[in-house]
């Protein structure tokens, strides 16, 4: 198993939310965090809300249909923490790699992100139930 690390650096830790504007309420208005990206992102559904906390983002998820599976999540456990994302040089690379290091991808393929990016999720039952997703540009 190879000890070389896989990812570069915490890229975010997301939220997910009912409503984008009610939460930045509290996370923009009351904490102070500047909102830096706030993207639509139509192949997910989902409305993307960076706010800079300094060697960070954290990121506003909002499911913007009613089938969508984060509204499952939401319903069972409400708003809150639901992944930590690391960035990655190539994260097509670094699906190939998750195998031969005891993990696997989420879905074949990564999905779109913010920015142009890509994105995907490591089966979180090869990552001791936490949500881990990684970002770069492939």
């Amino acid at each position: 198993m190879s000890t070389t690390p896989l990812f570069k650096k915490l890229d975010h830790i997301a939220i997910v939310v009912r409503d984008t504007d009610e939460a930045l309420a509290f996370y923009r208005d009351q904490l102070g965090l500047p909102v830096v990206i706030d993207e639509h992102i139509e192949s997910g559904n989902v409305r993307l809300t960076h706010l800079d906390m300094g060697n960070l983002h954290l990121q506003l998820v909002q499911p913007l249909t009613d089938d969508h599976p984060l509204i499952e999540h939401l319903n069972q456990k409400g708003e809150g923490l639901h992944h930590l994302c690391f960035e990655t040089e190539d994260v097509r690379q670094t699906f190939a790699e998750l195998p031969g290091r005891g993990m696997a991808p989420k879905s074949e393929t990564p999905h779109d992100g913010v920015l142009g990016k890509k994105a995907g999720f490591i089966d979180p039952a090869k990552t001791r139930g936490v949500i881990w997703e990684m970002t770069g540009p492939q």
